[in-house]
């Protein structure tokens, strides 16, 4: 997993929202049956409410600002949208603020001992490695 062999810890409060009576649907199947629905305000029902996902992602914050170092995580979308929030002081419902593609690199740190976004959405070292290289002037 990544490298980390033996280091490497599954939380089962890393775990993607419980989409409950909306696992499997399309946003616009969802839309049908909820107009104006945000998973970030509403949750889903016989799933999970933000705050829910909020409770499990504090305790995920609170492991690893007790570790000595640095610590990598891994998970979903949502449940790393709403991590990014809390890390900041925001409620879970900030994590609508954060839009996250796949398998892109995220980096949190603090400024002055504050909470603080580093990298954000950044890409993956192969991503960067497949990019054209552009040069300015002529050739």
């Amino acid at each position: 997993m990544a490298g980390l062999g033996d280091k490497a810890v599954i939380d089962p409060d890393l775990v993607e929202w419980n989409y409950g009576e909306y696992e499997g649907l399309t946003p616009k199947q969802i839309e049908e049956k909820a107009p104006g629905w945000l998973i970030f305000r509403d949750g889903c029902p016989g799933g999970e409410a933000p705050e829910h996902v909020s409770a499990r992602v504090d305790r995920v914050i609170a492991r690893s600002r007790a570790v000595d170092g640095d610590t990598v995580l891994f998970a979903h979308g949502h449940v790393l949208r709403v991590f990014v929030a809390r890390w900041i002081g925001l409620p879970p419902g900030g994590g609508q603020h954060f839009l996250l593609n796949t398998g892109t690199l995220c980096v949190l740190g603090y400024y002055r001992k504050i909470p603080a976004v580093r990298i954000w959405n950044g890409p993956l070292l192969d991503q960067i490695a497949a990019r054209p290289v552009l040069r300015s002037g002529a050739e």
